[in-house]
């Protein structure tokens, strides 16, 4: 049964917000008042995105933070194609997200590497499933980016034969097979340990600059959104709303010594906070 949102569940929003202006005209990703409700056993319907907005250009890497359960999966899951909106739009190049799509990468908090497959066999294996045409003209690109990730040289080890960090290499590797418009990254780094997931960082900027893909990352902390984002758009607790788009001023490439305690990450991060426990 459909279930329509009163007045007094509504956010305060802001009209203009509303309107299909010329910057979401020329977005790669235009996601315009969408909102997403789940259905409970008890019957309650659980209203996880309020009118979210969200626009964002050709090869940007935009972070989004917010508490726990505040709809991030959810808007990304949204952007995958892999559910979709009960009122409002989310688009990729003008064309609505209603399924899965070639154009869109995805990667995990979890590597989910097939673990009898080899590095190269995982990476791709998006080229071979679904009536794909196999390896083709990919496979220089593909070695490329082996490269580019550190990879190179473990094409014939199996995931158990690499660390932690050097799995979600192959998970990025493998989810930019099919040269996609767009990589949308839900925590990937969230169960590495402090000092991996700060290379990791480091390593992710280095392929997001080789590449010049879009990318969306959820993540939970503020110094990797800070480090990592051309924007950090910040999200309310459920329901989901998104309360500030901040643009990170900071020049790249970035050294983690030298961005993490400067001025700038500083007052971002005092702001970020603020926003968080409001």
């Amino acid at each position: 049964m459909a279930y329509t949102l009163g007045a007094e569940n509504r956010g305060a929003v802001d009209p203009a917000a509303l309107t299909r202006s010329s910057s979401a005209r020329s977005a790669l990703i235009a996601v315009e008042g969408v909102v997403k409700i789940y259905p409970t056993v008890a019957g309650e319907p659980v209203l996880a995105l309020d009118h979210v907005d969200l626009n964002i250009r050709d090869g940007e890497f935009v972070c989004l933070v917010g508490p726990s359960g505040c709809g991030k999966t959810t808007l990304m899951r949204l952007l995958a194609g892999l559910d979709r909106a009960d009122a409002g739009s989310a688009s990729l190049g003008g064309k609505i997200l209603d399924g899965p799509s070639p154009e869109v990468g995805v990667v995990f908090q979890h590597s989910n590497l097939l673990p009898w497959f080899t590095v190269w066999q995982n990476v791709t294996l998006p080229l071979k499933v679904r009536g794909g045409k196999g390896i083709g003209d990919r496979e220089g690109a593909l070695r490329d980016l082996i490269a580019i990730a550190g990879l190179k040289g473990f094409e014939n080890k199996y995931p158990y034969e690499l660390s932690g960090g050097m799995q979600q290499r192959v998970a990025i590797v493998r989810a930019l097979a099919r040269d996609p418009k767009l990589l949308l990254m839900d925590e990937p780094f969230g169960a590495l340990d402090a000092l991996t997931r700060e290379r990791m960082n480091a390593e992710l900027q280095r392929i997001w600059m080789a590449s010049g893909k879009t990318v969306v990352l959820i993540t939970h902390s503020i110094d990797e959104a800070i480090f990592l984002g051309d924007r950090v758009v910040v999200m309310s607790p459920r329901p989901g709303r998104i309360v500030r788009d901040l643009a990170v001023g900071v020049a790249r490439p970035r050294v983690a010594a030298e961005t993490f305690g400067s001025a700038q990450h500083v007052t971002l991060a005092r702001e970020i906070r603020t926003l968080l426990d409001g």
